[in-house]
């Protein structure tokens, strides 16, 4: 639920305000004056409280709900209770996502744990670091020789910035990051915990064991990515590693040296990409996939949950399971094996 303590109300919008700012609109019968000033789900929210309601399965939620307006797509509007004020939309889950960061502007990105502005004395800034009006450098963040800081951008307590790195403007660099041989763009978030530019694992087997190879490149992070909360992403070996813009990306994931991800890529927690992957525009990769090394997966290509890609997947293709195939043929595999799991169990039964 919202706590008041961590996210307190501000002003809040009116409902025509909401409907303004999503693109909707608001039946004649409701006060498009009325304001609501938080966000909550359907079975909790209360008179002053903005919901939304995408799916019939939640209908029951809906006919009891308190809500003081309901974000809803027309094909549903019939289903919200009289006198229940509705914003109608195409898609009432992004609308309500859009309204949210309107009303919670601060709950969008890291903040300041500190709540301070301005260059903290208690920072290590080193004297050849270029830092813009109107940065934010909070206590203990250490910011090496020749970094460049653009105006806006917060690097949060505990941070550590390697030597030339490069941060463009309004970017949120939060508690405890390591950027180190990075290029990050405009407008980039990193969660706490966040490694970037580690050298990657790289080692070549002799007769005296494993030999280490040199990682000489860099991260090059574009404009406004999101990197979760203590993801690592490794620097490349003799190429860059790139994340596209507006790529966002979970926590808890592993990106190898030389990997290139395309523009606005959504890649879920605990996936593992191995070295020199090449991902296209706008994939999405399920939570704990594993990727295979050297391999190319094409723009607009799905990987569900759970899988283990190791060869290329073309554009557009939806592929799944271990090894990943295309979802159609991985569900007749599974389908198959399950009904001859039932069918191996009958007999048994039968003669026992």
């Amino acid at each position: 639920m919202q706590d008041p303590t961590f996210f307190p109300r501000g002003n809040g919008l009116t409902l025509q305000a909401v409907a303004d700012l999503v693109g909707g609109s608001i039946g004649a019968e409701h006060d498009a004056t009325r304001t609501v000033t938080g966000i909550a789900a359907l079975g909790e929210a209360g008179p002053d409280d903005l919901t939304f309601f995408d799916s019939p399965r939640y209908a029951g939620e809906l006919s009891e709900t308190r809500a003081g307006c309901v974000v809803v797509a027309q094909k549903h509007h019939g289903l919200v209770p009289e006198g229940i004020p509705a914003v109608i939309v195409k898609n009432a889950a992004n609308a309500f996502a859009a309204a949210g960061r309107a009303l919670f502007p601060m709950a969008a990105a890291p903040t300041a744990p500190t709540c301070i502005e301005g260059l903290s004395a208690r920072a290590e800034i080193h004297p050849l670091a270029e830092i813009e009006d109107g940065a934010t450098i909070e206590a203990f963040a250490v910011i090496g020789p020749r970094v460049r800081i653009g105006r806006g951008t917060l690097i949060a307590a505990g941070a550590v910035i390697g030597a030339d790195c490069r941060i463009g403007r309004d970017c949120r660099i939060g508690a405890g990051v390591v950027a180190t041989n990075a290029l990050l763009g405009n407008r980039v978030i990193l969660h706490p915990g966040v490694r970037i530019g580690q050298d990657g694992f790289g080692y070549t087997a002799g007769a005296t064991g494993l030999s280490k190879s040199v990682q000489i490149g860099r991260v090059i992070i574009q404009d406004d990515v999101e990197v979760g909360a203590n993801t690592t992403i490794d620097r490349g070996a003799i190429r860059d590693t790139v994340v596209g813009e507006g790529t966002k990306i979970d926590n808890q994931v592993q990106i190898g040296h030389n990997v290139r991800i395309g523009r606005h890529c959504a890649i879920v927690a605990q996936v593992g990409i191995s070295g020199s992957t090449t991902v296209g525009d706008r994939v999405m990769i399920g939570g704990q996939s594993g990727v295979a090394g050297h391999v190319t997966i094409g723009d607009g290509a799905q990987i569900a949950a759970v899988s283990s890609v190791n060869g290329d997947v073309p554009p557009g293709a939806r592929w799944g399971g271990t090894p990943a195939r295309p979802v159609r043929e991985w569900f007749r595999e599974v389908t198959y094996l399950h009904e001859q799991a039932l069918k191996g169990r009958s007999q048994r039964s039968g003669d026992e």
